[in-house]
């Protein structure tokens, strides 16, 4: 038997393994583009849905607190909503990610 010709097996069974991973992640991708995220600011004021994607889908903002003579509030509450919501979403990410990869954390990846 060729020298070395043993880890030919361990190979193959990382690259299946890497394989396996890559359609999983894929899986996820497809089930984070369908979860939607809800945050809100003002005492729900304004409110901001966004997919695990990180897509904007919604924005409502109630009348009530349009001022035309005062736009900081508004462009602060729209702010925090959003910002509340790429929070969320990103700790549903790390969350769906961790469970991916047993908990390991890999660069660009989970963290």
């Amino acid at each position: 038997m060729l020298k070395g010709l043993g880890n030919l097996a361990n190979l193959q069974g990382m690259l299946k393994q890497a394989m396996d991973v890559k359609k999983r992640m894929e899986e996820l991708k497809e089930t984070l583009g369908a979860e939607q995220i809800e945050a809100s600011a003002g005492g729900g004021m304004v409110t901001a849905v966004m997919t695990g994607k990180f897509e904007l889908v919604s924005l409502k903002i109630d009348p009530e607190i349009i001022d035309k003579d005062d736009p900081e509030i508004l462009e602060t509450m729209v702010r925090a909503a959003v910002n509340e919501a790429v929070q969320r979403v990103q700790e549903l990410v790390k969350s769906k990610m961790s469970e991916l990869t047993g908990g390991f954390d890999i660069p660009g990846v989970t963290g």
